[in-house]
């Protein structure tokens, strides 16, 4: 696996060895001891998570509060999304700036994304089955979002605004500036 920080460098993608041949292809999904080793401490995966959606479909941005935040590893498992990671730790230099991936079953790449960020994907392709592990439970009382066209990020999603499906929730998170009092 090689371990590509990206321009936030505390998010990672991650490339696996794919072993193929006719019969078809071989890869590690997951290494903690590789992991760790590329992330530099010690990461506790506790639950994993997997969500099946149509071309258009956004979900996010999202995030939990402390003591609730997570650390996310994001995969495709089918399909073809682009992946978003914004900045929400108020002392980082990088704060409001966000990363983007395209992750698909093709390119068998995954992001890691540690705590202190919102994350969210688009599905590109007709439909995509996402799939990710989390280090910490999820909490109703400590979820939280931010507005997926919030000017001041300037996420460029790929699709028009016509073409996105959001659900109830994710049409009403307020932007980024309206937000930054629940960041540290």
């Amino acid at each position: 696996m090689d371990f590509i920080p990206l321009l936030i460098p505390d998010i990672f993608l991650i490339k696996p060895n794919m072993h193929g041949d006719k019969r078809g292809y071989f890869f590690e999904s997951f290494r903690q001891d590789m992991l760790e080793k590329a992330i530099g401490y010690e990461i506790n995966f506790c639950q994993d998570n997997e969500s099946k959606s149509k071309k258009g479909v956004l979900r996010g941005l999202h995030f939990q509060l402390p003591p609730f935040s997570q650390a996310k590893l994001v995969r495709v498992i089918d399909g073809s999304v682009l992946d978003v990671a914004v900045d929400i730790r108020k002392s980082s230099p990088t704060f409001g700036q966000h990363v983007t991936a395209e992750l698909s079953s093709e390119n068998n790449h995954q992001l890691f994304i540690p705590h202190g960020f919102a994350h969210g994907f688009v599905v590109l392709s007709n439909s995509a089955t996402f799939a990710y592990k989390v280090d910490n439970y999820y909490s109703t009382d400590h979820d939280r979002g931010i507005i997926f066209d919030d000017k001041d990020l300037a996420i460029d999603w790929k699709l028009s605004s016509k073409q996105i499906q959001l659900s109830d929730k994710d049409k009403n998170h307020p932007t980024l500036s309206k937000s930054q009092e629940l960041f540290k």
